[in-house]
């Protein structure tokens, strides 16, 4: 029995070393799933501090942009809640969107928009985003700070004022300033890793000409240095005109900063901006106004800002069957470099032009709670391009 017994404690012995191997391996594993701070660009790819590519899987978040001054889901859930719905998902950045009007006037926050999180209340719009950024950072979720609009309203419109980076209220003095002092309060943190210099440039902007009020290149370029003086690690995401749907200017202008490997372009695509749901005419005009870029010098990543459909994937006006936004996907697996944002987290609407506080958000992946996901046919897609939920 004492042979018996000691061949039984080494093998006991042995099966806990074995187990503890395959811990640290699942640690290991894990750890190296996080990527290394700051990211850089290399060629066509986001890459991190050691030179492994990123594939930035995003979310857009938005309410900060909005009359509510906050994130939509913090009046139905808690804040760690929703983070850890975005993390369940599989996401591992998000972009934020804030308003010039947010930065600047910095109000405090009303009861009802965060009625689910006794903590923020009496707190400022900024105090909020503090918060909301360290939750994401905790949880090890990337950021990517999105100037929506100058004014806190539902985007977009050619007439309603924030078409261009600047306006009469938030003139182009303002827009450097403010994306200075964001820069600036977060330059510390390592989880916000880019910017978004202006969303959806419409209302006559173009890139180049001899316009200097109009040229969407050269304020880009000014944005993007002024952040850059402040933030040197950050990615600069630059947009197009046409709703950054067409990016045929940089074919020729490209965008060059003060810092290297620092430049990101992020077209957009919806179906209501398709002319086709067939997918190599898709293809097609998207190669022809965005994709061409993958092949162009010097060489920039894309990143596609937002592109989105209804939850259900059936029942939506412009893409009836979800035929387009199956395209679209396959064409974003045919590109595994490019990074992508889906459009919108959010289970509710902000208050907004055309928009109804707390009406359902058709497009949004999370239910009208806040608790539980909405799309999970939209999720399954996702899986075909790189996003891995966590059971």
């Amino acid at each position: 029995m004492s042979s018996f017994s000691g061949a039984l404690k080494e093998l006991l012995t042995l099966t806990q070393m074995l187990v503890l191997l395959l811990v640290s391996g699942a640690q290991w594993s894990h750890a190296q799933a996080s990527p290394q701070l700051p990211l850089h660009t290399s060629g066509y790819k986001i890459v991190d501090a050691k030179k492994s590519p990123v594939q930035l899987k995003s979310v857009n978040w938005y309410g900060f942009d909005e009359k509510e001054y906050v994130p939509g889901g913090l009046d139905h859930a808690p804040l760690a809640t929703i983070v850890g719905l975005i993390k369940r998902m599989g996401f591992n950045s998000v972009r934020l969107p804030w308003a010039n009007e947010t930065l600047e006037k910095n109000p405090v926050v009303a009861d009802y928009a965060i009625k689910a999180n006794p903590q923020l209340r009496g707190k400022h719009a900024m105090e909020v985003m503090d918060i909301v950024i360290d939750a994401l950072a905790k949880a090890q979720i990337m950021v990517i700070l999105d100037n929506h609009v100058s004014r806190a309203d539902w985007c977009c419109k050619d007439d309603d004022g924030n078409g261009l980076w600047y306006s009469k209220e938030y003139p182009e003095s303002a827009w450097l300033a403010d994306w200075k002092t964001i820069a600036r309060r977060y330059r510390n943190q390592p989880w916000v890793v880019g910017v978004d210099l202006r969303n959806e440039l419409r209302s006559g902007a173009v890139w180049g000409g001899d316009n200097k009020k109009l040229d969407w290149h050269a304020a880009a370029t000014r944005g993007g240095n002024a952040v850059l003086s402040v933030s040197p690690k950050l990615l600069v995401m630059i947009e197009g005109p046409q709703y950054s749907t067409d990016f045929r200017g940089a074919a020729h202008l490209p965008v060059f900063l003060d810092v290297p490997n620092r430049a990101v372009y992020s077209p957009h695509a919806y179906s209501f901006g398709a002319q086709t749901q067939n997918y190599a005419e898709l293809q097609k005009a998207f190669d022809e106004r965005a994709g061409f870029l993958l092949q162009t010098t010097p060489a920039i990543p894309l990143w596609i800002g937002e592109f989105g459909t209804c939850q259900t994937l059936t029942g939506c006006g412009s893409d009836p069957n979800g035929e387009w936004i199956r395209g679209f996907v396959r064409y974003v697996k045919e590109h595994p470099e490019l990074g992508w944002s889906y459009w919108p987290l959010n289970g509710t609407q902000s208050s907004g032009y055309s928009r109804t506080y707390d009406a359902p958000e058709t497009f949004g992946l999370l239910t009208t709670d806040y608790q539980h996901i909405a799309a999970p046919k939209l999720l399954e897609l996702f899986r075909t391009i790189g996003l891995q939920p966590q059971e």
